[in-house]
């Protein structure tokens, strides 16, 4: 049933009325409540960012969900990226140290490795990701998206009761 839940939701997200950037803005900054452990200060900025600026709340969901998987199976990577800056990085300890003990930023986590090590990779593959995923978008919708709307399947989920009943509830763009 999940599956199923996040297939509709990257079929409506890619179809939907939103530009690729936005689209790729949302998956981008979905990609790092994937990337990073979730209960972190810079995790609810991320969130709010969804929230308040005007991208794809569907494509952060998506990025979201695609790079928790790829968070867990990187952990050791970012351990180690984390453990490189934060004990192995002398010029930056006095950084460390007044994060560590001023009291907001205190809440980043930044004194555990992996989640300094999966920020700073974020940071690195943020904007890469955008473009990467702003190119996809824009390819799917210009050269396949025309051909999905004809499969039999798409066309059942779209007709089904249970979508009409969804979009009852769902305000239209």
């Amino acid at each position: 049933m999940i599956f199923l839940k996040l297939l509709q939701s990257l079929v409506e997200t890619l179809h939907s009325e939103g530009t690729p950037g936005q689209v790729a803005a949302g998956i981008a900054l979905g990609s790092v409540l994937g990337l990073t452990p979730l209960l972190n200060l810079h995790n609810a900025l991320a969130f709010a960012l969804i929230v308040v600026l005007n991208v794809s709340f569907g494509g952060a969901m998506l990025g979201w969900a695609l790079f928790v998987p790829v968070g867990f199976l990187l952990d050791p990577a970012f351990d180690w990226i984390g453990h490189k800056l934060l004990l192995e990085s002398p010029a930056l300890t006095p950084l460390w140290t007044t994060f560590y003990n001023t009291p907001v930023i205190a809440l980043t986590n930044f004194n555990n490795t992996v989640v300094l090590g999966s920020l700073a990779c974020w940071l690195v593959l943020g904007i890469p990701l955008f473009l990467v995923s702003r190119w996809g978008v824009a390819r799917y919708r210009a050269t396949v998206a025309e051909r999905v709307k004809r499969w039999r399947l798409y066309q059942l989920i779209t007709a089904s009761k249970l979508y009409d009943v969804y979009r009852l509830f769902r305000p239209e763009r």
